[in-house]
């Protein structure tokens, strides 16, 4: 089978595309031929980098890629869940020996990674919604359900969480502001947003409006700053962004709520927990991915690029075909 390898770390100049052989399902796990797979931020960083300072030498994780869509090849002896030719999606981040492993034409994941696509889902918007659509839920309910008039703002908003953020968050009787660059502005009052701002030209976070929950997958930011663009028990929910500031956001997340009584928090991935509810509101014509793409396997370097300088809209999505 084709394979996206790479030896070590570095940019997307380190991935090349070779034939490998094709991996055998164990007892429990499934043989799947994959027909999409998207770019999240952890591959993005592992492609860089090792996930540990100290690690040196050949990446133990040589196929990236965990989003999944893909149809059933062959089960282990002891699946039950799924059949040959079902057609399956989900996140492989954890699970597997060392997980990933999504880029290429078959992989091999333990039944629990995977549940059924939907039949009007086609396998590019199944691939982009495991990783973006979960913590864009979890991030949304991190103070619980929403209430209508709440005032929310996604920064970051143009990329996979933000744009399906929004379109979950619409469901409610609420007002929904996202912040990215000015490229995606246009995309995104298309799906749903209500205010839109350029972070080149206006900081949300020193413009004295008040929001009552802000859904952050950038965290560039101090967590003081972000507390003082929440209205009192209001919420801050960061689902990803830059190490040293997420670090900041647990060491001093405590006090600021102490102190102020708003929340700071960061949303841990709770893998695979809502894909029921994402393939609800699929069905259900309230939510559509927005897909950039699609690259094939032999131009996964060019999406690489494409992601990591952040002119995405939406998932980057990469085929197998």
């Amino acid at each position: 089978m084709k394979a996206l390898i790479r030896d070590r770390y570095g940019s997307p100049d380190v991935l090349e595309v070779r034939e490998i052989d094709r991996p055998v399902a164990k007892q429990h796990e499934v043989l799947v031929r994959v027909h999409a797979a998207s770019i999240n931020d952890w591959d993005w960083e592992l492609l860089r980098r090792p996930m540990l300072p100290l690690s040196r030498g050949t990446p133990r994780v040589r196929i990236l890629g965990c989003d999944i869509a893909g149809r059933v090849a062959a089960v282990g002896s002891g699946v039950r869940r799924f059949h040959v030719d079902d057609d399956v999606y989900g996140d492989l981040s954890r699970f597997g020996s060392g997980g990933w492993g999504g880029f290429a034409e078959y992989v091999c994941a333990p039944e629990r990674a995977l549940t059924l696509k939907p039949a009007r889902m086609t396998f590019e918007q199944a691939a982009a919604l495991p990783q973006a659509g979960q913590l864009a839920v979890q991030g949304l309910y991190a103070a619980g359900p929403l209430k209508p008039g709440l005032k929310i703002l996604i920064n970051g908003a143009g990329g996979g969480v933000g744009t399906i953020a929004v379109q979950l968050a619409k469901l409610q009787n609420v007002e929904v502001t996202g912040v990215d660059s000015a490229a995606k502005l246009e995309m995104m009052r298309s799906i749903g947003f209500d205010q839109v701002i350029d972070y080149t030209r206006e900081d949300f976070t020193n413009n004295g409006r008040r929001y009552d929950l802000i859904l952050d997958t950038k965290t560039t930011r101090s967590p003081f700053e972000y507390a003082r663009s929440l209205n009192p028990g209001g919420t801050y929910a960061t689902v990803g962004g830059v190490g040293t500031r997420l670090l900041q956001v647990a060491i001093f997340g405590w006090w600021i709520r102490l102190t102020t009584k708003k929340a700071i928090r960061i949303v841990a991935l709770k893998q695979n927990k809502d894909v029921p509810y994402l393939n609800e509101r699929f069905e259900a014509g309230q939510l559509v991915p927005v897909i950039d793409g699609f690259y094939k396997l032999s131009d996964a370097r060019e999406a690489f690029r494409h992601f990591g300088a952040a002119n995405h809209k939406g998932k980057v999505v990469i085929t197998m075909e």
